[in-house]
């Protein structure tokens, strides 16, 4: 579930990144780690969220330079103990209120131009030149007003002088802001992973078109073609549609075949059952495209024809109550983790802390934290316990586990091993409701359907822990994970947590 703003990218690159850089080597399904261990997002600067805090930075940059020119107008030059009372006094009584007022004409400028929702496509030059329209209308009216009102006191040149300076600082910051945006996506940060159906002229036209303009937002992993072919780029046959995503975790489909009618309405129930954005290049298909929207990327028309949107103001409140509740929970239980740091220690030989890979969203390896509750030999005894597993499925649970040691079990019962985790979800690696994540050799055993429950960050809790903690069926806790992930709220959260409570206290896990 996470946004990016949009950048132009002038290098050229090859047309696909294949084979991925680095797969489980354990089990016999390859899963795609992606590269910076980062969390990929599709989608243009869009969101009240992000619009609001472009808004406040442009309405800063306005006030902060009406300052400055009143300061070089009236200020710059006098006795240093006359500056700070000279400039007190004017920006305290005139000048305060109309540049407070300048910025909201500027920003009610901007968005009618449309700058707080910009598209990936558009230039940096067009950009400036609607900024330059924005302020240069606000700056107008302000003028128009000091001139309607008889205000003797606002000196006209520091308005227009603040003006000439605001379209320099507003398109500079929005430059600076692309340019981080292009830094991020060559590093595949932030970026929309495509898998592009057709093989053909259009399908490797569009994608080098995507791969040489990175501020796009775009990382071609792939090509699926019905025709034969050796190229390592080409992943399978059209057939092979849903087993290419799923280990892929492509984010969006690009089809560009020729007008075969049935086979694109087949892949259009396919995406929507995956949840995938999918775009057409660029026919109706027997209504499949009525009223759908038709935009341009680059040269290529393009029709959205199943489109996820992202709850971007959800996710930033979702996320920024993981990290209050994260870091005021690691305050307040900070004597709690310390006494239980000692009896650890003194309980059994080994670390403190038991640090493990696990494997989060869109199949991105972190390192989890936990109090170690099992002898430091654990991992290596695991293989070992395998045919003891009481779990149904890929993942592993006994209940009287042998390499417990007898803190730990006190622990686990508690949950208090999980505190350290935390830390992960003040990180980002983990959120506080979510998928619990599991270990990197587990995950190697999913089936290709299994993989569903990585689309999302792993949580502390979730709807498994607090309705089947107990259930040693994987087919029920992979359910109930994808039961969250499709109904997902900010209101389903807050119950899990509430529900997470009376469980904790009863004391029941292992």
């Amino acid at each position: 579930m996470n946004g990016t703003a949009a950048r132009r990218s002038s290098s050229t690159t090859r047309v696909v990144d294949v084979p991925p850089p680095e797969l489980f080597t354990e089990g016999v399904l390859p899963v795609r780690v992606l590269p910076n261990g980062r969390v990929r997002g599709r989608s243009l600067v869009r969101g009240l969220s992000v619009q609001i805090a472009y808004a406040t930075i442009d309405a800063t940059l306005v006030c902060l330079v009406g300052g400055l020119a009143v300061w070089f107008r009236f200020v710059m030059g006098l006795p240093f103990t006359a500056q700070h009372l000279l400039f007190d006094q004017l920006a305290g009584q005139a000048y305060a209120g109309f540049f407070l007022l300048y910025a909201a004409l500027v920003v009610l400028g901007c968005a009618n131009q449309n700058l707080y929702r910009t598209p990936r496509d558009r230039s940096v030059l067009d950009e400036s030149l609607m900024v330059a329209r924005a302020v240069g209308l606000a700056t107008a009216l302000l003028v128009l007003f000091i001139f309607t009102t008889g205000n003797k006191e606002i000196s006209r040149l520091v308005v227009i002088s603040a003006g000439v300076v605001n379209v320099l600082t507003l398109s500079g910051w929005r430059y600076l802001k692309r340019r981080l945006v292009l830094h991020r996506s060559v590093q595949g940060i932030g970026v929309s992973r495509v898998l592009i159906v057709g093989g053909g002229q259009m399908g490797r036209a569009l994608a080098k078109w995507l791969e040489e303009n990175r501020h796009l937002g775009y990382q071609v992993c792939g090509f699926l073609d019905s025709n034969p072919s050796t190229d390592p780029q080409v992943l399978g046959p059209i057939s092979d549609l849903r087993k290419v995503v799923l280990t892929q975790f492509v984010d969006e489909l690009f089809v560009t075949l020729p007008s075969d009618r049935e086979l694109v309405k087949e892949i259009v129930l396919e995406a929507r059952e995956l949840r995938l954005g999918l775009k057409l290049v660029p026919d109706l298909y027997d209504g499949l495209g009525w009223r759908a929207p038709l935009h341009m990327i680059g040269g290529f028309p393009v029709m959205d024809l199943q489109w996820q949107p992202i709850p971007t103001v959800g996710l930033a409140v979702k996320r920024a109550l993981d990290i209050v509740i994260a870091a005021s929970a690691l305050v307040l239980t900070t004597p709690i983790l310390l006494l239980a740091a000692i009896l650890v220690r003194l309980d059994s030989p080994g670390p403190v802390l038991y640090v493990a890979d696990r494997v989060g969203r869109k199949g991105h390896k972190f390192r989890c934290y936990k109090l170690r509750t099992m002898v430091a030999s654990a991992d290596q005894e695991k293989e070992n316990l395998r045919r003891a597993n009481e779990r149904h499925g890929p993942f592993f649970k006994i209940e009287n586990d042998p390499r417990i040691t007898r803190l730990g079990r006190w622990l686990r019962k508690a949950s208090l091993d999980e505190l350290p985790q935390l830390w992960n979800v003040l990180r980002g690696d983990m959120s506080l409701v979510g998928p619990r994540p599991h270990p990197v050799d587990d995950c190697a055993r999913y089936s290709i359907e299994d993989l569903r429950r990585l689309d999302v960050t792993p949580g502390l809790t979730g709807l498994w822990q607090v309705t089947a903690r107990c259930n040693p069926s994987f087919e029920t806790n992979l359910a109930l994970d994808l039961e969250y992930i499709e109904n997902w709220s900010l209101g389903l959260d807050l119950k899990i947590l509430l529900k997470t409570i009376p469980a904790v206290l009863r004391a029941d896990g292992y």
